[in-house]
């Protein structure tokens, strides 16, 4: 399979958009995406995010969503906010490519971990994550507050 992982740059924003809403259906929640495809040109432009694709046959099939951060007690952090294969691609190693590049970025910026949230219920995305060792911690919450919605 010839995959090619990459840095994503302004043209991948409308696919990585889709990658996003494909996501959002996959857990039940496509009326959550509120963000638009315009306010994704802007924080990508205003380096809010980054992210990297791969793709095949110049057709982006997979992405990771990500920005800085900082743990008070860690330092530099690396905060995996969307990671989504599309349907048709999934199982076949796509994965474990873009993650291992994603730990590469992460080791050029200093971060000293990467920290992400999975639901309890995507078994698939589980297991991938119990094979790259990551550590799940289930005693924490999330929280949030919306503002102007």
């Amino acid at each position: 399979m010839d995959i090619k992982i990459r840095l994503a740059e302004r043209e991948d924003l409308a696919s990585i958009y889709q990658l996003v809403v494909e996501l959002a259906v996959y857990e039940k929640e496509p009326e959550a995406v509120t963000a638009s495809l315009k306010d994704y040109h802007q924080d990508f432009e205003d380096g809010i995010f980054e992210a990297i694709v791969a793709e095949k046959e110049g057709e982006v099939i997979g992405m990771m969503l990500y920005y800085m951060t900082y743990s008070t007690w860690k330092g530099r952090m690396l905060y995996l906010e969307d990671f989504v294969i599309t349907q048709a691609f999934r199982r076949q190693g796509i994965g474990h490519l873009l993650f291992s590049f994603l730990k590469e970025i992460a080791k050029e910026k200093q971060a000293r971990l990467i920290k992400w949230q999975v639901l309890d219920w995507n078994e698939p995305a589980i297991k991938f994550y119990q094979k790259h060792q990551c550590v799940f911690e289930k005693e924490w919450w999330n929280c949030k507050v919306f503002l102007n919605e």
